[in-house]
């Protein structure tokens, strides 16, 4: 169940606040104390206090989408939401955590879901992504949220379908995290983590969690959407790529007529199962064994050629750029294949690859930008904070023995002139450990200088923090 938690840094001193999502789920799971509501890995059991044929007959029904709202908070109009990848966020209190507002996306836009991972222009306009299933068929949608509020009631009004994506295989689109965006373009990554939709409408009557319906699809090339952010339009050229996974892009701007796109790349899809709770449970050699089975990710490069026309030769290298590796060769009239340049060196193999990423978004979002941040995984979980040079590709560790710090979130001194100048904040958590018959655990906020990766300091809490997945800061509320 999502669980929110606060940071307050105020006058040298840190408070720390939590507090559980009140969302249907939630309440329903609590009421019972068990699990009445299917989330993405585990499907809920018929409801005991129903008899035998009431049991069968809710086989036959579809699975409602949980508001357990537990991967991000994000900003819309100026407000705080809480969000998972179904049609549910939470409108929240940044500063007590309170849950204010159901909020359901399908009241505003034609979509079934959407990521909890949009981006936003400097003038407040957000942009996500979400799929519609409906008498059309399947789409991938791009949604576009104006910036400003029409009052306190306000949530999602205005929002409107910018541009609707057909999947290459429509009874069998991709599954996504989140999507890519440069200045002018929103990228949309049509990866080979596939949803077999016919698996996932009969899954509750199968007894089978959502997950059992997505699989991994190697045989598959990876394809890129451009959508124009002015005009909607779907760019007709496709770039192809080989069949890889990608939950988190890193950053995409544009310059000399390519667009970078920057990425955390995985060369299979099996990630979305590693962290079912059999996994999780695992320890000692049980445990290496799966870890050493997992493929690693690593940030990697994309260079998208923008100005193909008829005249752009066949069965030729793109990519003029004289500092990067990665190439483009237009195949057919509207088909590009790329292959990728690695942003590191082998020795980032030695902290597991890298995840989580994070940029100083405020500034270089959509921007060329030379240094970003991440967890190394030589664990399930980030086991070291990362920073990573892009400049010479070389990168900062931070890591002690026993700590697993979340993904790390960058904060820019004020009047800041470089790119790096500012810290990060992560919140590190450390396994039980009993000293002298006493059970002791404590997870800090740790702060690091940027520049330096030096640490700067520690918020002790004396509580039992669990791993998260990604943070905001604001430096009021």
């Amino acid at each position: 169940m999502a669980l929110l938690h606060r940071f307050q840094i105020d006058g040298g001193q840190v408070t720390y606040r939590s507090r559980f999502l009140q969302s249907d789920s939630y309440k329903q799971n609590s009421e019972r104390n068990r699990i009445m509501v299917s989330e993405f890995g585990t499907l809920a059991l018929p409801d005991p206090c129903k008899n035998i044929f009431q049991r069968f007959l809710s086989r036959f029904e579809m699975t409602k989408p949980t508001d357990n709202a537990s991967v991000s908070f994000i900003k819309y109009k100026g407000d705080y939401y809480v969000s998972t990848e179904t049609n549910f966020m939470h409108r929240v209190d940044p500063e007590t955590l309170e849950t204010k507002q159901k909020v359901d996306w399908s009241k505003f836009v034609a979509v079934n879901g959407a990521t909890a991972h949009p981006h936003i222009d400097p003038d407040g306009t957000v942009y996500n992504m979400g799929n519609s299933y409906g008498k059309k068929g399947t789409f991938y949608n791009i949604i576009m949220v104006p910036p400003k509020s029409e009052g306190p009631e306000d949530t999602l009004n205005g929002a409107k379908i910018l541009c609707s994506i057909a999947p290459h295989d429509k009874s069998k689109p991709s599954y996504y995290h989140s999507f890519g965006m440069s200045e002018n373009y929103v990228v949309f990554i049509e990866q080979p983590v596939k949803m077999d939709l016919s698996k996932i409408m009969t899954s509750k009557f199968k007894r089978k969690a959502l997950s059992d319906g997505i699989y991994w699809d190697p045989n598959q090339e990876t394809i890129f959407h451009l959508i124009d952010k002015q005009t909607g339009k779907e760019s007709p050229v496709k770039y192809h790529a080989k069949a890889m996974s990608t939950f988190h892009q890193i950053n995409a701007f544009e310059q000399d007529g390519f667009l970078m796109l920057d990425m955390c790349c995985s060369d299979d899809g099996k990630a979305i199962n590693n962290y079912l709770i059999q996994n999780i449970r695992k320890s000692g050699e049980a445990l290496d064994k799966m870890y050493d089975s997992i493929c690693r990710t690593y940030p990697r490069r994309f260079v998208l050629p923008l100005n193909i026309t008829k005249d752009t030769p066949l069965e030729q290298n793109l990519n003029t750029r004289y500092d990067s590796k990665a190439t483009a060769v237009r195949r057919t009239e509207n088909e590009v294949y790329c292959t990728f340049e690695d942003l590191h060196e082998d020795d980032l193999n030695d902290y597991g690859g890298l995840e989580l990423p994070h940029i100083n978004y405020a500034r270089y979002n959509t921007k060329p930008y030379r240094y970003f941040y991440g967890c190394g995984l030589r664990n399930l979980v980030g086991d070291s904070l990362i920073k990573m040079d892009l400049g010479i590709k070389k990168f900062k560790v931070w890591s002690q023995p026993d700590l697993y710090p979340s993904e790390p979130v960058f904060i820019p001194s004020p009047n800041a002139v470089e790119e790096d100048d500012g810290i990060l904040l992560s919140v590190v958590i450390t396994p039980t450990k009993v000293l002298q018959s006493i059970e002791y655990q404590s997870s800090f906020l740790l702060v690091l200088d940027a520049k330096t990766f030096e640490e700067l300091g520690r918020a002790e809490v004396p509580v039992n923090i669990p791993y998260g997945f990604h943070g905001t800061f604001s430096s009021s509320v």
